[in-house]
């Protein structure tokens, strides 16, 4: 009987095609999702319940109004957390922050305490509540501390209740927080994302103050689209750069890819639903507002998108989301991949940041409304963003650099860099009006007259979405649609915050010097954001980002065009930049320099890595295999001229080709080590270093990957040692 052999993936094939939808644990036919959601999180209806009453309102108060918690109230919040988790089956507690890694972290305390008579009992205080002490000597600082010092403490954030998070075998209590150094010096994603929130909030309440309305409190509020892959875990395995990358540095396009245009919005395969369904279920037991959920554009691309919720809350939320897909895809035998570019040839992944602002009363300031005194707020407020949008594009753009996201922007799957707003045929229209004057007639009817007539009726879905705009008015909220998929979305959205606190600071100031100057609240408003929108306009298009066109008149207009993280890092140098973030209390002068070095670092690091990977892969695997193939080409050209064969044309052919590419590929893999070993040089200075990685090394590797996927298409399928795309994309 002739056996066949098989390599590596082609037994992973086999495997696959064996593989069963896992069964979930949970029957939602017997336990309803109301059921299910939020059972392990400490919220404010269980806290209701088991806290005193002096002791609950004074959490309320410092919820809501920051007032400060004192010793005995965090002691008896303390009390109850811990006796609630225990009942619930935790052994440890947990305080869970977002260093500068774009993960977050979390060091595992146990309840249990030891007494001296050899007895234990559980223990959890309000002063361990409220503050821990984490190392922080090994996370990134840049220069905000050395190396020795260690000290570091986390802070109990309570607007973000504290859940219990389920492993195979325990529960632990898990209390999101804040992460600073000994002097309070923020080492963390979620503390200026705090902070922000406090500055917004502080000139935004007045604001509405000027505009007759008393509120207490506005915060941001966001709802992040979550865009992921899915490949067999099979295949993720063989695959080395998927491993240290997240991403795979080589791979010659399949022979089909996306442009069927037959995986978006395409029916689910049963068991990537059964992944989703495990994934909504345990999203649900945390409280997290999961709502939809469909196949994405490329092949193995999926979404998820929740409600809208505050946002630090949003932020901690998308943070745990990311970690469940990646414990319940292996869960399932799958490989959920966040990388804003796993994949060559198809679309990246991004996580679209929708925000707006609330007030404590629950209403959405970028709601249109139906009413004068409605629309004269909204055009104010819509006015200060455009501002901000214009004024702090730099800003905005440093909030979603990093190099995954360098594959994605521009590359017709994402907006480009250059940062616009989008606000649609109708809402420009009434724009334009504004600007010409209040005796201005929007084409779709109605006085511009704010304040004193209503505007045009705004339905939520006043015109088409824009999928290519980096910054687009999406009906009652603005889509921030350049954020990466694997980013912490806490930092871009600080760095809104504080460009839109800083804009209504402006616009507050105008109005209350006009209104001094004895004009009317009516006059000021629209002579107010009349200038506003006048002097701005320029970052408003409503056409295709894509094109030419707009890249051109984006340049005339004088719209910053940051292509790559490296150049819009450099941003952060502006004193401009430096000034907004320290007088609003976002990032000191000396935190907003460590930024700076850290995201340098970071693009370091992973071209690093990447490069380093690039050649293990090409060197000890891909260049052997080339060589096997070159070799049994070579011996059937002899073979077959042996046998007396006058012509052996296409082994011939076969052969001169592999040969040539095969001393090409050796050729690029001497020369990215080679220029990969000279990076050090630069060393010394981190901009240097990052443009050196950026304009040598990433063409370096580009130049590998060519010989490589020309490779790919030649060898015998047998002899070629990586997962293909044809087999990742579409063997699931």
């Amino acid at each position: 009987m002739l056996m066949v052999a098989r390599n590596a993936r082609q037994e992973a094939i086999k495997a696959i095609a064996a593989t069963q939808p896992v069964k979930s644990a949970v029957d939602h036919t017997k336990t309803s999702i109301s059921e299910l959601y939020g059972e392990n999180v400490f919220n404010m209806g269980l806290m209701r319940k088991v806290l005193p009453k002096n002791v609950f309102s004074s959490l309320v108060r410092t919820i809501e109004k920051g007032e400060k918690l004192d010793s005995t109230n965090a002691d008896a919040i303390a009390s109850a957390m811990k006796e609630w988790a225990v009942a619930k089956g935790a052994t440890h507690y947990a305080h869970q922050f977002q260093p500068m890694t774009g993960i977050t972290a979390e060091k595992h305390d146990s309840f249990m305490n030891y007494t001296a008579d050899g007895t234990a009992i559980n223990e959890f205080s309000g002063k361990v509540l409220i503050q821990g002490e984490p190392d922080a000597s090994s996370f990134p600082s840049g220069g905000l501390r050395a190396t020795f010092e260690a000290r570091g403490y986390t802070a109990w954030d309570p607007t973000s209740h504290a859940f219990i998070l389920e492993a195979v075998n325990g529960k632990t209590l898990v209390i999101p927080t804040a992460f600073c150094g000994w002097k309070g010096e923020a080492l963390d994603e979620k503390t200026p994302l705090l902070r922000s929130t406090d500055a917004l909030s502080k000139q935004a309440v007045r604001l509405l103050k000027i505009l007759g309305k008393e509120v207490s409190r506005v915060y941001s509020t966001m709802g992040p689209e979550q865009e992921y892959f899915l490949i067999d875990r099979n295949f993720y395995l063989q695959r080395p750069d998927l491993i240290a990358a997240g991403r795979t540095l080589f791979g010659a396009k399949p022979p089909k890819g996306q442009e069927m245009e037959d995986h978006y919005f395409g029916s689910i395969r049963p068991r990537i639903l059964a992944f989703m369904n495990d994934v909504e279920t345990e999203c649900y037991k945390l409280g997290i507002p999961l709502k939809t959920r469909h196949n994405e554009v490329a092949p193995a691309q999926f979404e998820v998108a929740p409600i809208f919720e505050a946002a630090n809350v949003a932020a901690d939320h998308n943070m745990v989301v990311m970690e469940i897909f990646r414990q319940v895809a292996n869960k399932h035998g799958l490989q959920a991949l966040f990388h804003e570019k796993p994949f060559a040839g198809v679309n990246g992944s991004g996580k679209h940041n929708n925000w707006s602002m609330a007030t404590d009363k629950g209403e959405n300031l970028l709601e249109p409304g139906h009413t004068p005194e409605e629309n004269a707020q909204f055009i104010v407020f819509l006015a200060v963003v455009v501002r901000a949008v214009n004024k702090w594009a730099k800003l905005l753009r440093v909030g979603i650099a990093q190099s995954g996201n360098d594959h994605r922007l521009g590359a017709n799957e994402a907006p480009p860099a250059i940062i616009s707003v989008y606000l649609g045929e109708k809402l420009q229209d009434v724009v334009d009006g504004i600007v010409k004057g209040a005796k201005g007639k929007s084409r779709v009817g109605g006085t511009l007259d704010i304040g004193a007539t209503m505007l045009p009726t705004l339905p939520r879905d006043a015109s088409d979405r824009n999928r290519t705009s980096p910054f687009a008015f999406t009906g009652n909220k603005f889509e921030f649609r350049a954020v990466g998929s694997s980013q912490a979305i806490a930092r871009p959205n600080s760095y809104v915050n504080v460009a839109v606190a800083e804009s209504i600071d402006y616009v507050a100031t105008e109005l209350e010097k006009k209104l001094k100057s004895g004009k009317d609240l009516h006059t000021a408003i629209n002579a107010v954001v009349k200038d506003v929108f006048a002097e701005n306009m320029k970052v408003v298009w409503n056409g295709d980002n894509y094109t030419k066109e707009w890249h051109a008149e984006a340049a005339k207009r004088g719209l910053p065009n940051l292509k790559n993280t490296v150049d819009a890092v450099e941003s952060l140098e502006d004193k401009d930049i430096v000034k907004l973030l320290s007088t609003y209390g976002v990032l000191s002068e000396e935190e907003v320099s460590s930024r700076h070095v850290i995201m340098l670092e970071n693009y370091i690091k992973t071209i690093n890595i990447e490069a380093l990977t690039a050649s293990n892969i090409a060197r000890q695997m891909l260049l052997p295999a080339s060589l096997k193939y070159q070799l049994q080409l070579a011996e059937t050209v002899n073979a077959t001229k042996a046998a007396g064969v006058k012509s052996a044309s296409a082994a011939e052919k076969g052969l001169k080709e592999v040969c040539e590419l095969t001393a090409a590929l050796a050729e690029a893999i001497e020369e990215l080590d080679k220029t990969r070993a000279e990076a050090d040089e630069h060393g010394g200075d981190h901009t240097k270093h990052a443009k050196y990685y950026r304009d040598e090394v990433v063409p370096a590797m580009l130049k590998v990957r060519e010989a490589a996927d020309a490779l790919e298409l030649l060898v015998d399928d047998q002899l070629w040692p990586l997962p293909k795309y044809r087999e990742m994309l579409f063997v699931y």
